[in-house]
């Protein structure tokens, strides 16, 4: 009988055993946006995607939660305050707002921001080669450079640039020095107007009337959340209006050169795929997501008073026509 009750435990522990690893693996990730539109859903999308082409999968041995802040900073700190509560494997703050609430409240839990223009100046991580620390992510810095040699391409009439954002947004503010200079050493003058939140954006964009000559919005939340007041405005006025979010031509800006959010994603994801395999977040170095697409749009440019040349439509990778 003492044998057999031997043999019974000594089974009992090795299934047991054999359970633990698996139990292990399972993985918790917490995902939360600033706002949700196209651009910061298509990354979420694929972090998940990414997770999923990896083996986590959601149902599986993945659970996978998202908020979104809904455009309000005060509950982007709630979201994070409850994500840190629960203490996820990894947290996944898109937009620069989310990440310093993230960032903020720990110093133990794993966080990779994404869709972050200027990690070292919103005070995330040290520095983009050795971040340090808990915190490390991908960057979407707009190649603002390429931006005004596209407006001098396609408008080279235009002498000012009507820069619409978010004065809050610490991206934003990155973004308008660095559109300065490269404005400055093509010749061009940058004129602001600023909207705090989304009920503010038509009204910004119509102060820019009658002193731009064409309105330029970066990525900045806010802005691209409110996306259709600006446009109507820009249409109204025969104005140009271009962004450096893509996913904005198909809601009616003319042309947009940046980069494709759901690769921004993936990129992002395969970064948490590296933690929760056992790498150090501070190990892994911030890098600026790779690629950039153009994309136009015919019928805003028609709306808008302005021809976009035939040699930009060939080398789009999208063009709307109708």
């Amino acid at each position: 009988m003492r044998t057999l009750f031997l043999a019974l435990l000594s089974t009992a522990m090795a299934t047991t055993m054999i359970a633990a690893p698996a139990n292990a693996k399972d993985v918790s990730v917490a995902v939360t946006a600033i706002v949700e539109h196209p651009a910061l859903d298509a990354a979420r999308d694929g972090v998940k995607d990414a997770l999923a082409a990896a083996g986590f999968k959601e149902g599986e041995n993945l659970k996978f939660t998202y908020q979104s802040a809904q455009g309000n900073p005060a509950t982007a700190a709630q979201i994070a305050r409850q994500f840190i509560g629960e203490a996820p494997d990894v947290i996944v703050p898109i937009s620069t707002p989310s990440a310093q609430a993230v960032v903020s409240g720990t110093r133990d839990i794993p966080v990779v921001f994404t869709a972050v223009s200027d990690p070292v100046g919103a005070q995330l991580v040290k520095s983009m080669e050795k971040p340090g620390g808990n915190v490390t992510g991908l960057s979407d810095l707009s190649p603002v450079a390429d931006h005004v040699k596209l407006i001098k391409e396609v408008a080279p009439n235009v002498k000012t640039i009507g820069f619409l954002y978010n004065s809050g947004e610490a991206n934003s503010i990155s973004l308008l020095e660095g559109l300065k200079v490269a404005a400055k050493e093509g010749g061009l003058e940058v004129v602001e107007s600023a909207a705090t939140k989304s009920a503010e954006v038509q009204g910004a964009a119509r102060a820019l009337i009658g002193k731009a000559d064409l309105i330029y919005i970066p990525t900045d939340n806010t802005i691209i959340s409110a996306l259709e007041g600006a446009v109507s405005v820009a249409e109204e006025a025969k104005i140009p209006l271009m962004t450096a979010d893509t996913d904005s031509v198909s809601r009616g800006a003319f042309i947009a050169l940046g980069f494709n959010y759901y690769d921004v994603g993936k990129q992002t994801g395969e970064v948490v795929v590296r933690i929760l395999k056992g790498e150090k977040p501070g190990d892994i170095p911030v890098k600026v997501a790779a690629g950039t697409d153009l994309v136009v749009n015919l019928v805003a440019a028609k709306k808008m008073g302005i021809e976009i040349p035939q040699a930009v439509v060939d080398r789009a990778s999208k063009v709307i026509k109708e």
